[in-house]
């Protein structure tokens, strides 16, 4: 989803919106094509907290080298913040499987 919601600011920045948000919906559908099978096969084995987590995780996994590469903007330690935090969400969100309690 990354690429369907920022990539636009970059590429189609002198289009109108509607032109950015069509091409932004036709990438999300591919992407959400992906998503649902992959949240339907996930939910057999977590919660949707969990899923949640985890698509966050992912998210900003992808993000990072996103803004980094593709929008070529400056790297700042918010994103190590950001993602201690996402540590801690994680521990707290699957500490019964960690800990094996």
């Amino acid at each position: 989803m990354t690429f369907a919601w920022y990539a636009h600011l970059r590429n189609l920045s002198q289009k109108p919106w509607l032109v950015a948000a069509l091409v932004s919906w036709g990438i999300a559908l591919f992407e959400y094509l992906l998503q649902v099978p992959a949240n339907r096969a996930g939910h057999q084995v977590m919660n949707l907290g969990q899923l949640k987590i985890l698509q966050e995780v992912i998210t900003l996994t992808v993000f990072v080298p996103f803004v980094f590469f593709y929008m070529k903007e400056r790297l700042t330690l918010d994103y190590l913040w950001a993602g201690l935090c996402l540590m801690g969400a994680v521990f707290f969100m699957f500490r019964k499987k960690i800990i094996g309690t």
